[in-house]
């Protein structure tokens, strides 16, 4: 039986940095096994599922869902003395790695500390800054010719850590940038089952949004959608940043240059009829989501961003409200359910020929 929570514990405790994205690809081919009818896949390695339409049109009309299965993460870049030197593969934070349990992806999986030079041994300059991606180590604990004979230069790492309960219904992870929005698409498949629908349904998990929004391109020009709605995080309350965008206040709805405000207003609408609650989030120009890449695909698609509210991102303890999962796929849910034909003439931004 589906559950939530379990469904998104899977996919934030499984490890798979920018461009080793196949682990969460293969986990989704079981997850949603039942919610599809058929998978497809690019050459860059980003997973379609495709539920056909219930009702289908005679244009055969597709959206596409999009939210990136990658995370941040860490390569070996030099190994001495049985210590292990860091490259970023992507948006890591040095502030908040030192003292992280990781996994060392070499010829097994080896647990290991991320650690650095102890304040005593340090100069007084160095003590009053945080330490640079060079300065730290991830220790093992093996002798040194054992941590050569196992862990090679380019080999992952990647933090580990369970996905943590905090009070009512909040929980704190890794790489929920961006799997809790894989589960969005997920909660929504589940509704779809009892729905009808009239427009193929592209679910896409893409690769490499961290490191350049790479999968949603090569998704987006294979796919060919009619419209299309990414998913990703935005930056819930933090402390001593003010904002109005609250954990556990609904879904956030991308407003903007890359957001088609006819896609935008149908939202708001479905949003108001069903008395889902949702944020704004204003994004006046370019915005660093998969998004952009769609929208500028092929001769252009007229692309949506909803979002999750999350706090600590791109730290090991992300954190979001499940609540916002659930309402963000029954808001999908919803606004797929009501496709139809015209929504295509609706939909064009071109002004109307003279008679």
């Amino acid at each position: 039986m589906y559950n939530p929570k379990e469904h998104l514990r899977r996919l934030v405790e499984t490890h798979a940095p920018s461009g080793y994205e196949a682990p969460v690809a293969e986990l989704l081919r079981k997850e949603w096994a039942h919610l599809v009818d058929e998978f497809e896949g690019d050459r860059l390695g980003s997973l379609i599922g495709i539920k056909r339409a219930t009702t289908p049109t005679d244009k055969g009309r597709k959206i596409m869902l999009a939210a990136h299965m990658d995370e941040i993460g860490l390569m070996v870049r030099e190994i001495e003395d049985g210590f292990i030197y860091l490259h970023r593969i992507s948006g890591i934070d040095p502030r908040v790695m030192l003292a992280q349990p990781v996994l060392v992806h070499g010829a097994r999986a080896l647990p290991g500390v991320v650690a650095t030079m102890p304040p005593h041994m340090q100069t007084a300059s160095d003590r009053r800054q945080y330490q640079p991606i060079d300065s730290l180590v991830v220790d093992v604990g093996l002798p040194a010719e054992e941590v050569e004979r196992l862990v090679s230069i380019g080999d992952l790492v990647t933090v580990e850590g369970p996905m943590i309960d905090l009070k009512g219904r909040v929980v704190a992870s890794k790489a929920m940038d961006d799997r809790c929005c894989v589960a969005v698409i997920t909660a929504c498949l589940e509704l779809l089952r009892n729905m009808n629908h009239s427009w193929d349904v592209m679910a896409v998990a893409t690769v490499q949004e961290e490191v350049g929004l790479r999968g949603a391109a090569t998704a987006a020009n294979h796919i060919a959608p009619d419209c299309a709605i990414a998913l990703d995080v935005g930056f819930a309350e933090q402390p001593g940043v003010s904002t109005a965008i609250k954990l556990g206040g609904g879904p956030l709805m991308g407003i903007g240059a890359n957001f088609h405000p006819k896609m935008v207003k149908r939202l708001q609408d479905i949003a108001a009829y069903y008395d889902i609650k949702w944020q704004a989030d204003i994004i006046p120009a370019r915005a660093g989501y998969d998004s952009w890449a769609i929208q500028v695909s092929r001769g252009g698609v007229p692309t949506a961003l909803l979002g999750i509210p999350l706090r600590n991102m791109h730290s090991p303890v992300e954190t979001l409200d499940l609540k916002d999962i659930e309402r963000t796929g029954r808001l999908l849910a919803h606004f797929i359910s009501a496709l139809d034909e015209r929504f295509v003439e609706y939909l064009s931004l071109m002004p109307a020929e003279s008679e």
